[in-house]
């Protein structure tokens, strides 16, 4: 039980990091391209000294109307929110209900893996991932957009945690990596030539590589299909519901971390239930 306590727990405060990472890193990676671009054009670029620094440690966190900096105890992840009733001490200003909301989804993850796998590595392996897919999916939602910084780190961690076969075998998850990358890539070349659109951004395909190489090859088709299955159901009561207009792109990456996740925690059992109910096992 006290496992579960400080899964709790733990879970809460990376969550409460997640959000300042959900913000953040979009905002530096802005800055980032920037610089760049500046720096290709000849122009001048704005030193370190002319700035305050910006990164996911600075500066402190502070409410976006009235820029007052946010205290140690103001900043207890979920309790905080529940106590000040949702408002900023300062203003009054509502805070937005996705920042309990990702501190909590960050303990139910925790406290699923541990429960999936027990006090050992693949628990805490399968918790990270999660916590990395909730920050990418997040970001994706906001910004149409699924950060390097997060999916190419995710697609190392899980082919150096099969090099010790933790969730696939090593030669299944490299596999895995290649197809995964791969199959959206000719998805994405087969939409484009066909209809002269984009329907995806590179970022999924590195987000799929990084699945592939946590659960192996065996565990891709539950993948594209779990996600596939949500974001088309998802997609079309949007469209019905007039929440979404049919040419506004709906991001992938959601479906696909959430899908994911779910067949690293429960992949093999899934498709061994699938086999059982066709026949095919």
């Amino acid at each position: 039980m006290l496992t579960f306590f400080a899964a709790i727990a733990v879970g809460l405060v990376v969550g409460s990091f997640l959000n300042v990472v959900i913000h953040r890193l979009p905002i530096m990676m802005e800055s980032e391209w920037r610089a760049h671009c500046a720096g290709l054009a000849g122009k001048a670029v704005e030193s370190a000294g002319d700035a305050e620094p910006y990164d996911l440690w600075r500066p402190r966190s502070r409410c976006p109307k009235c820029k007052r900096p946010i205290r140690a105890h103001e900043n207890i992840p979920l309790l905080s929110w529940i106590l000040q009733k949702g408002r900023c001490r300062g203003c009054g200003e509502r805070i937005s209900l996705r920042y309990p909301l990702v501190e909590l989804l960050g303990a139910v993850l925790s406290v699923l893996a541990l429960w999936r796998f027990g006090p050992t590595l693949p628990a805490l392996g399968a918790a990270a991932l999660g916590w990395a897919l909730l920050a990418a999916a997040a970001i994706d939602l906001d910004h149409q957009l699924l950060p390097d910084s997060i999916t190419l780190p995710a697609l190392w961690a899980g082919l150096a945690l099969n090099l010790f076969g933790v969730f696939a075998p090593l030669q299944a998850a490299v596999v895995g990596a290649m197809a995964g990358y791969l199959i959206l890539w000719l998805v994405y070349w087969t939409f484009k030539l066909t209809t002269g659109k984009e329907g995806m951004g590179y970022g999924d395909f590195k987000l799929l590589a990084a699945l592939g190489a946590w659960t192996g090859w065996q565990q891709l088709p539950v993948i594209i299909l779990l996600a596939s299955a949500v974001g088309a159901i998802v997609g079309i009561s949007l469209v019905l519901s007039h929440r979404h207009g049919r040419s506004q792109p709906i991001p992938f990456g959601p479906f696909l971390a959430c899908a994911g996740w779910i067949a690293v925690l429960w992949g093999p059992a899934i498709s061994s239930g699938y086999l059982r109910l066709t026949g095919m096992e």
